[in-house]
C-alpha cells in the first residue's frame, strides 16, 4: 500500500487552473522531492492532501486514508510543516507542543515531545513564549508541532527558506532519522541542491501538471550530460564548435564550454586541441546537477 497516492486531482479557481490533473504515488519509506516555479500547484497540492481544500475531481488517500471520506484517520498519518509562520502568541514553547499532542488525543507525550525538542535544539527554549522566539525559532516549532504525533507521512513545505544553516543542518539530521526509521517524507524546496542530496525520487511540476518525474540520479543522467569548461590559448578547432553549449563562446573568445555525455568523450576532444595546436590554460570537468535538469525541463515545458 502506498503511503501517499494522488489520482487525477484537479483543482480551479475561477479561471484559473492550480492543477490539472495530478497522479502521483509515493511508496512508504521514500524521501520524494515536488519541485516546480512559483505557481505550479505545489502547495494547492500540499493543501488538498492535508485536507485544507477539496479537489475538485481526483482523489489522495494516506496509507489507504481517503483525505475527504476518511479525514480523522487520514490526518492522525500525515504531518505538514506549511510555508508561513503561524504560532499561538500566548503560549509557551511546550505548551504550544503539549496543546498539539491534545489535538490528536495524546495525554502523556511529554517523552516524545522533549525529544523533538531535542532534536531541534529547543530545549532551552522550551518555557519561552512564543511571542519572544526569532523567525528561525518559530520555524523549529512548526516542525516540532508537525511531528509530535509521530506521524509515518511528513510533509515539508520550503521548511527551510529564510532560515540559518545551523537550522537547516539540525533540520535535515532529524528528518534523515525519521526517515531511516521508515517515515515517508516529502519535500518541497527552492533549494535544489538540498532536493539533490536528499531525495531518491523527484517530481516536477509546472502549471499543474507533473511534466518529470523519476529517481534523483536517472534525471540528472537522461536530461543532461556533463561540461567541460575549457580556457584556451588559441582558438577552438572547427570540429569542436558543435560542441560548444553557449553560442556566445564563440564570440566572447578563448573560454568555452563543451556538451560532454561520458568521461570517454573528454579524449578525443583532447586530442583534436592538441592537434591544432592550441594549449590548454585551464580545464574544468562539471556534472550536470538538479538545477540544469530543472532548467531544461521548465525551458522545454513552455
Amino acid at each position: 500500500m502506498a503511503a501517499l497516492h494522488i489520482v487525477d486531482v484537479e483543482k480551479r479557481y475561477k479561471s484559473l487552473r492550480a492543477l490539472g490533473g495530478v497522479s502521483l504515488s509515493i511508496e512508504q519509506g521514500e524521501f520524494f522531492g515536488l519541485l516546480g516555479p512559483n505557481g505550479a500547484g505545489k502547495t494547492t497540492l500540499i493543501s488538498i492532501i492535508a485536507g485544507l481544500n477539496r479537489a475538485d475531481a481526483g482523489s489522495v488517500s494516506i496509507h489507504g486514508f481517503d483525505v475527504v471520506r476518511d479525514y480523522r484517520e487520514a490526518r492522525k498519518r500525515l504531518g505538514v510543516v506549511p510555508q508561513e509562520l503561524v504560532s499561538a502568541p500566548f503560549f509557551t514553547v511546550r505548551e504550544t507542543l503539549r496543546m498539539q499532542s491534545g489535538y490528536f488525543g495524546l495525554k502523556n507525550n511529554d517523552e516524545w515531545v522533549d525529544e523533538v525538542m531535542a532534536n531541534l535544539d529547543l530545549t532551552n527554549k522550551a518555557d519561552t513564549n512564543m511571542r519572544a522566539l526569532s523567525g528561525g525559532m518559530k520555524r523549529r516549532v512548526l516542525v516540532a508541532q508537525a511531528l509530535v504525533h509521530k506521524p509515518p507521512v511528513i510533509v515539508l513545505d520550503e521548511p527551510t527558506a529564510g532560515v540559518d544553516v545551523e537550522l537547516r543542518q539540525t533540520l535535515w539530521k532529524f528528518i534523515t532519522r525519521l526517515n531511516r526509521e521508515g517515515h515517508t517524507i516529502v519535500l518541497t524546496t527552492h533549494y535544489l541542491e538540498e532536493a539533490q542530496a536528499l531525495c531518491n525520487r523527484i517530481a516536477m511540476l509546472k502549471a499543474g501538471k507533473v511534466v518529470a518525474l523519476d529517481s534523483t540520479s536517472a534525471l540528472i543522467k537522461r536530461i543532461s550530460g556533463s561540461q567541460l569548461t575549457l580556457r584556451l590559448k588559441g582558438t577552438l578547432p572547427d570540429a569542436l564548435k558543435p560542441l560548444v553549449s553557449h553560442p556566445d563562446d564563440l564570440l566572447m573568445g578563448n573560454k568555452y564550454t563543451l556538451r560532454v555525455n561520458e568521461y570517454s568523450d573528454v579524449e578525443p576532444i583532447l586530442a583534436t586541441l592538441r592537434q591544432s595546436g592550441a594549449v590548454i590554460e585551464d580545464m574544468q570537468l562539471q556534472q550536470a546537477d538538479l538545477e540544469d535538469v530543472f532548467i531544461q525541463i521548465m525551458e522545454s515545458e513552455k
